[in-house]
């Protein structure tokens, strides 16, 4: 097996452990007394949705929200397309429908909540006070602004009508279960789509200190939405009394599977960590420099080896105009600091298939990457200046296309090291 095909096996695996064919099946409650009312947003909630109403024994209705392009056939259950990372008008009337369909339950009934990453966006219902161009123009700032998945999404719940927990109160007194695939840092049920079913611990003055913290220009009439709007529903609240949040998939997982890949080829796997977060440029510098410190040194493990790190980084855009995600800007960083280094190879890519808001997943380096790139005259220095990673590596022919993977347990970095220098 040559790097290439080895790394494409580990990313594929990695995605595979996370496909909710096989991940929602085994957690589903038992039937109600009462109604089943199925509610979902996210990437994966689409592939959710099938995978729930392919198993599920009993009568089902309801309305799922995902991005363009993820949705899978279903009978029973209505799948929504809207846009994903700023939200458009068919997010927001989804969201609407979501947030009626659970009102006016009762104790006997079933709320099945399927979420995933990428909700915050797609289950785009403004507070009032906002509209929706408002919430589109904070959505573009938030993803400029170099700010954390858990600060941004910080900010969106305390602008919504339906995250940081309001639809479990909108909800109550029906027994909710929400099934999660986690897309952030440590598995927080509070940020992964902004957590509509979990209590939130943050509170208005948290999300305008993040705004404050990246200089960001919020309209003034979201300003005074943040300063004058009721707070979030607690923990202790009672609207969470019957409500279950259940994590039926988490990056670690899909490290492990990858890990497992590995192994399996006579590669040592290392695991980084599932919950890496910062610049994407300063993580692959990272990164660059544990692998030259295996290729040379054998630390802290020999070759052949495989550096495995998830979570998710971010990239502030300070040159308008150039294309690419968290995962291609991150290799641009690590070819740019490896500089042709021998034996190490590398593969980085969202397991839902979108490298930020592009059409590939990611991309892949070689040790011939630059070398190869000054013969076709592109400079990946200036590629890396001009926030434009994508057409550096569309321009070399390596980036990581896979199309929508149905799944989201965020980004997934594979840095392999062949030999000993």
């Amino acid at each position: 097996m040559s790097p290439e095909e080895l790394l494409k096996a580990m990313f594929k695996a990695g995605v595979d452990a996370a496909l909710p064919s096989l991940c929602v099946p085994p957690y589903l409650p038992e039937r109600p007394k009462g109604r089943t009312v199925i509610i979902g947003a996210g990437k994966a909630s689409g592939a959710m949705a099938k995978a729930l109403e392919d198993t599920w024994d009993g009568p089902l209705d309801g309305v799922v929200v995902t991005r363009y392009g993820y949705r899978l056939p279903t009978e029973r259950l209505e799948v929504v397309e809207a846009a994903h990372p700023v939200p458009d008008a068919a997010g927001r009337e989804a969201a609407q429908r979501i947030f009626e369909t659970v009102q006016g339950l009762t104790e006997d009934d079933l709320v099945l909540a399927l979420i995933s990453g990428g909700g915050s966006a797609l289950l785009a219902a403004p507070a009032e006070g906002i509209s929706l161009e408002d919430k589109q123009t904070v959505n573009k700032a938030l993803l400029a602004s170099g700010a954390t998945i858990s600060e941004m999404n910080t900010v969106r719940k305390h602008l919504s009508a339906i995250k940081g927990g309001r639809l479990a109160r909108a909800a109550y007194p029906a027994k909710v279960v929400a099934l999660m695939i986690s897309d952030v840092p440590g598995d927080d049920a509070s940020i992964i789509a902004s957590g509509p079913t979990v209590p939130d611990p943050s509170t208005n003055a948290d999300a305008i200190a993040i705004v404050e913290k990246y200089g960001i220009d919020l309209p003034a009439n979201v300003r005074q939405v943040l300063e004058t709007i009721d707070e979030t529903p607690k923990p202790g609240d009672k609207c969470f009394d019957r409500v279950e949040n259940v994590m039926i998939a988490t990056p670690q997982a899909s490290l492990e599977a990858a890990a497992a890949v590995a192994r399996e080829a006579g590669v040592t796997p290392v695991i980084l960590g599932d919950s890496i977060e910062g610049e994407s440029r300063d993580v692959g510098l990272v990164h660059a420099g544990i692998a030259r410190q295996c290729a040379m040194r054998g630390q802290p493990v020999e070759p052949p080896c495989v550096l495995i790190s998830g979570g998710e980084t971010t990239v502030t855009i300070k040159t308008k105009g150039g294309k690419g995600g968290p995962n291609t800007d991150f290799l641009l960083s690590m070819a740019i600091a490896l500089d042709g280094a021998p034996n190490i190879y590398a593969l980085a890519g969202d397991t839902d298939g979108v490298d930020g808001s592009e059409d590939n997943a990611g991309a892949l380096i070689y040790p011939e990457t630059l070398r190869r790139a000054e013969a076709a005259g592109i400079s990946a220095k200036a590629h890396q200046a001009a926030n434009d990673p994508y057409t550096f590596f569309q321009g070399i022919g390596d980036l990581l296309e896979t199309g929508p993977t149905m799944t989201n347990v965020n980004d997934l970095r594979l840095v392999l090291i062949t030999e000993r220098d």
